[in-house]
Order: C-alpha cells, then structure tokens, then sequence
C-alpha cells in the first residue's frame, strides 16, 4: 500500500524535460512510483493545474544556529527548500575546544557580528553541548524538517588548536598537523568539506579579522588535499575579490585549492550588473583556469535582487563600506554629530564610490533609497517615500536628507536602498551568465543577517518571474536550475529529481500564484529578537524524506529532515 498519492499533477521531474500529466506515489519516504497509480494508498490528493517539482536545494546558508529553535528552518521550507548546505564562509558552531569553556562565547560574539545573527537567540536557541563536530551533527539528528548538511568551518579549526593565537598568528608544524587530525575526524563524522574565509568584510565580535583571513596558501592547500581524501566532499571558500573582481592571486589559489583536493570548490556570491561588464567574465576566469588546472570552481548567484533593508543605527552592509565603519561604530550622539559634517560626508561619498568598495558602490545611490520605519513626529508620513523625492523638497543633497532623516530617529530609521541593477540589460546578461556550466543559483545566506536582508524566497520569486515575469528561462530550466543542478554539484544521493526509487522531496504549486510575499519584520526569534520574513504565496504543499512537512504556507509539526553526511549521503563528484 502507498502511503500518498498526488494525482493529476503536472510533473516537473528536475532534469529538464518537458513537464507530464502523472500521478506520484510515496512510499516509506520514497517515490514508489510515477504514471496512472491504480493501487491502494492511505491518503491522496486531486493536483489538478499544480505542477510538482522536486523540492529545492539551498547551496548558501546559515542555519547552523537557526535549526536548534527552528527546526522547520523558515522561511526556506516555505518556499519550498528541502535540503540546505550550511556552514558555509569558514564559520561554524563546532568543533569546540573542551578545555576552553569561553570559545563558546567568542563564536557566538563572532557569528552575531559576521553573519547578523542576534546574539540573545545564539545565547538562548542553542544548545551548545557539544565539542566534537560530529557532536554537533548528533545534536540535530532527529529533530529537523529539513535536510542539512554542513562544512567544517576553518575558523572553529583554527580556533580550537591555536586559541586567541588563531586571530592573527600562524600555525606552527604540529599545530597544522593537529588541525588537520580534526578537520579528518570531522569529516569522518560527516562534514561535507572545509568553508574558509578571507573577505575583507569578516571581522569577529572584538572587530578583528577572523581567524581563517590569517591563514597563508600552504595552510589552505593542505586542507583542500585533506577534502581529497574523503568521500562525497566539497570546498567553499570567500576571498575579497568575491564582492568585485579577483586578483590573479585569487584565481590561481582558488584553481589550486580545487586542483589538489580533486573537489569542485564554489564561491559567493557573482554579482551581475551591465553597469560593469567587465566582471562577470574576471569571475568566471577562476572556472576557466581551475578547468585547465584540474579542478572545478563553482561561481553561485542570486536570480532574484533580493530585499535590504539598511539603518545607520545598527551594523548592517553600509558599515562595510571603506572608511564607513569608523564613523557609523561611533556611540549614537558623536556619530550624528560626524554624519552632520559636511567634510565627513563628503569623504563618506568619496570612499563609497571609489574603486575599492567593489559591490559596495551599488548602495551609494542615497536618492533611490526609500525610507521604511520611523520614530519621530518630524518623520511622520516619510514611510514609504523615495530619499531624492523629499531631498528635491529640502533643497538638500540626497544623502544630506537621509541623515537629518535618520538623525531625528536617533538613526532608528529603516532604509530601504532600491536597486541600481534592475535594468533589461542587467537581466539579459543574468539570463546569459545562468548558461555557464560553472555558474549555479544560490548565495541565499539564508539564516543569518536576519534583520536585513531576506534571501530565503529566491526560490518562489524566481520561479514567478519566470512564468508570468520576465520569462528569461522556462519553467523546467527554472525547477532543474533550483533542484538538480545544485544536487549534482553536491554529490547528493537520490535528491534532486522526481525519479522513481528517489527520495520524496518534493513541492507542489500553484504557476498561475506561485510568488514570494514582501519582506516584513517580525519578532519571533529567541529574546524576541526580530528578524525579515516573507510569505510563500501558492506553495501547494511541501514533503521532506514522504513527509508532508508545509500545508498552505503553514508548517504541520513533522520533522522528517535528515541530517546528511558525507560519503553516506553524498558521493564524490570528482574533478578529475
């Protein structure tokens, strides 16, 4: 007997093959069988119009955290993300030295600045029992809704060796040698393979340079041969050059890191604008000389502009601007008092679009910016409206107005920065770049940055654009795009597509609603810290492992998820 039948479903199975008419049976969490289902089943249901798709698989997050208070890791499950790959940018919440009891508060100081998790829901969300890498995997088994799986972060491996000496020293010979011991029990436990950072951007909770930006390229290459010896393992790795464009240093390190560990390596996040043309191709020359070196280096990108929202109050992207993050760590009464500065400000303009800021210099149009939240009668009735519009009134400079905005708030104000990249020619050259072979969607962050930005629903928002938007791609590209695609780069066995024997992972939608609901802030994290959410609009219903785990954007309680090891449940896709 099946346990579920699906019928009448518009079947779009992953591969890219035109969709099909066809009933879908589960059984035992699997696809027992797809076709005309004649034989008994204990529930079913009429899908009539909807189209099921394999559910979808996040290469970029960070919920690592999030999933010990959040088993059904929203908003991602709502939209339809059955498989997560976490500890991605050389951060993770184990190993854990047991002889250093304090290393627990530095990673949560640490995540809470890098990745914008709030620090009360670090504090009181999680259980922080563990040391051992393969502890902290033990302690999700059994009580998640979605598949996860997770790298080893290269600071928790510097950290635990070498302590404070991590941030800012060097390992000595027996030092990596040890390092190397932990990054190998790691993975024998079922680490997917080493994330590791050195973007300028990461600095941890005492504002210094995380402990994996110190690391030299003979410590990096003898990680990466590590992750060759091991079963079903990966590589992810940040540089500086990912906000713009690599150095030739980047490159070669990034082709030599891959080429030695016989592993695809990817990166995040390719940003694509017309405005600067000659990125896209600088980015993609990684791919091009980790080919030749005998390697794979995997660029990740957004298909979607995803929501922001910005406050000079608070420590958000703005911060990382060059020379911004002095002036906007200032306490609140002297950092107005710098921001009314018109020589600061001018520099402020200066640095913002200067060569250096790399990405940054797309949130620098200070006029297209649109005020959120206020807090102040001499706000009132600003909600809403465009930075240049009230400037013009004002007879002011645009990013003059926004300050005297923000500075009445006691810059509580929310921003709301709109895109400089939403042009045709900018989509036309995502649609191009989407055709590389080592180019894949994703670089959500979903998890982490969470009063900020809100990338989870990239899935739902695209596969509407596609259908009753821009329609750069068609909808069986879209779901392969979203499924598929990021399964076989990851080595996952039986995930990715609606196959008979295949793994029940699957969401059905509606085409004709099929869309991400606006991004609004609530407060419903640990601490009743707040975070961005975003409803799932036309997402049917979801199934993880067979188990209906979303019903009409609702979560139904199960968690079927499974935690997924390396070598296991991954299989090595070898770059040679």
């Amino acid at each position: 007997m099946l346990d579920h039948v699906i019928r009448d479903a518009t079947v779009v199975d992953g591969t890219g093959a035109p969709g099909r008419r066809a009933d879908v049976g589960i059984r035992d969490g699997r696809i027992a069988v797809i076709g005309t289902v004649t034989e008994p089943t204990r529930t079913s249901e009429d899908a009539t119009g909807l189209v099921l798709a394999p559910g979808f698989v996040d290469p970029h997050t960070h919920y690592d955290a999030q999933l010990f208070w959040d088993p059904y890791a929203t908003p991602s499950l709502n939209h339809g993300v059955t498989t997560v790959a976490g500890g991605n940018c050389g951060f993770t919440l184990a190993p854990l030295n047991p002889e250093r009891p304090e290393d627990a508060d530095y990673t949560r100081r640490m995540m809470s600045r890098v990745e914008g998790m709030s620090l009360v829901a670090l504090e009181e969300g999680a259980p922080w029992n563990w040391h051992t890498f393969g502890e902290y995997l033990d302690a999700l088994e059994g009580r998640i809704a979605v598949n996860a799986g997770f790298m080893v972060g290269h600071c928790a491996l510097r950290r635990y060796v070498m302590g404070a000496d991590a941030v800012g020293g060097r390992p000595t010979g027996d030092q990596l040698a040890d390092m190397l011991t932990l990054f190998h029990e790691a993975m024998d436990a079922g680490a997917w393979g080493l994330s590791t950072t050195q973007s300028s951007t990461h600095s941890d909770g005492d504002g210094q340079p995380v402990a994996s930006r110190h690391a030299g390229p003979d410590e990096l290459l003898a990680l990466s041969r590590a992750v060759g010896e091991h079963e079903g393992t990966q590589i992810e790795a940040i540089t500086a050059g990912c906000l713009d464009q690599f150095s030739d240093a980047e490159i070669d390190l990034f082709a030599e890191m891959s080429a030695v560990a016989g592993r695809p390596l990817n990166w995040n996040v390719l940003t694509i604008d017309a405005a600067v043309p000659e990125r896209v191709p600088r980015q993609l020359l990684a791919s091009e000389r980790a080919r030749k070196a005998g390697g794979r280096v995997v660029a990740l990108t957004m298909p979607i502009l995803t929501p922001m929202n910005m406050s000079l109050g608070t420590f958000c992207a703005l911060n990382l601007i060059p020379g911004w993050g002095p002036v906007l760590a200032l306490p609140v009464p002297e950092r107005i008092a710098r921001l009314r500065d018109a020589d600061v400000r001018a520099e402020m303009l200066r640095r913002a679009g200067s060569k250096e800021a790399g990405v940054f210099r797309r949130l620098a149009h200070f006029g297209r910016y649109v005020i959120g939240d206020t807090y102040s009668a001499a706000n009132e009735g600003l909600t809403g409206r465009v930075v240049g519009d009230i400037a013009a009134e004002r007879g002011q400079e645009p990013f003059e107005c926004l300050v005297e905005i923000c500075a009445a708030d006691e810059l509580r104000t929310v921003l709301w920065p709109m895109p400089s990249d939403n042009d045709p020619d900018s989509w036309s050259l995502r649609a191009e770049t989407w055709r590389h072979p080592d180019v894949l969607l994703g670089g959500s962050d979903a998890g982490a940055h969470l009063d900020r930005m809100c990338g989870a629903p990239y899935t739902t928002r695209f596969l509407g654009d596609c259908l009753r938007g821009r329609k750069l791609v068609t909808l069986e590209r879209a779901v392969r795009m979203l499924t598929d695609d990021p399964a076989r780069l990851f080595g996952l066995r039986e995930r990715g597509r609606v196959t008979e024997g295949f793994h029940a992972d699957l969401v059905l939608f509606d085409p004709e609603r099929i869309d991400a609901g606006k991004a609004t802030l609530v407060h419903d994290l640990p601490g009743d810290s707040p975070r961005l959410d975003s409803k799932a609009i036309g997402v049917r219903a979801v199934w993880v492992n067979g188990v209906e785990t979303i019903r009409d954007d609702t979560v139904t309680g199960a968690v079927p998820g499974k935690v997924l090891r390396s070598g296991r449940d991954t299989r090595t896709v070898s770059t040679r």
